[in-house]
């Protein structure tokens, strides 16, 4: 199985296109990484793409830049609050422009 096609997703600040899982790349044998940790990691962290660890075929972990999953980790919790805000007005629970500048001491 082949992933293609791209995600619209915040690249450095700005909104950009991050390409998908590549399988024939980003799937390593964990003997590989043990063997050779740097080019697994500079893989990882030219690639902006999670790696998939496997062991006898089956996976068991993903190493991620700590850039990349920081980033993720901030998109994550971006759509969490869109989500809930978008909860919030469809329960009716809005408040108008003046009432939070007041709520927030702001002019």
């Amino acid at each position: 199985m082949h992933l293609t096609g791209a995600n619209i997703r915040p690249v450095n600040g700005s909104f950009g296109v991050a390409m998908s899982t590549k399988f024939s790349e980003d799937v390593v044998p964990l003997t590989d990484l043990k063997t050779n940790p740097g080019r697994v990691m500079k893989h990882v962290s030219d690639a902006h793409r999670p790696v998939l660890l496997t062991s006898r075929g089956r996976g068991v972990a993903v190493v991620q830049s700590v850039a990349d999953y920081e980033q993720t980790e901030e998109e994550r919790a971006f759509m969490r609050a869109v989500v809930e805000g978008l909860m919030d007005l469809e329960a009716g629970r809005e408040v108008s422009i003046t009432k939070a500048r007041k709520r927030l001491g702001l002019k």
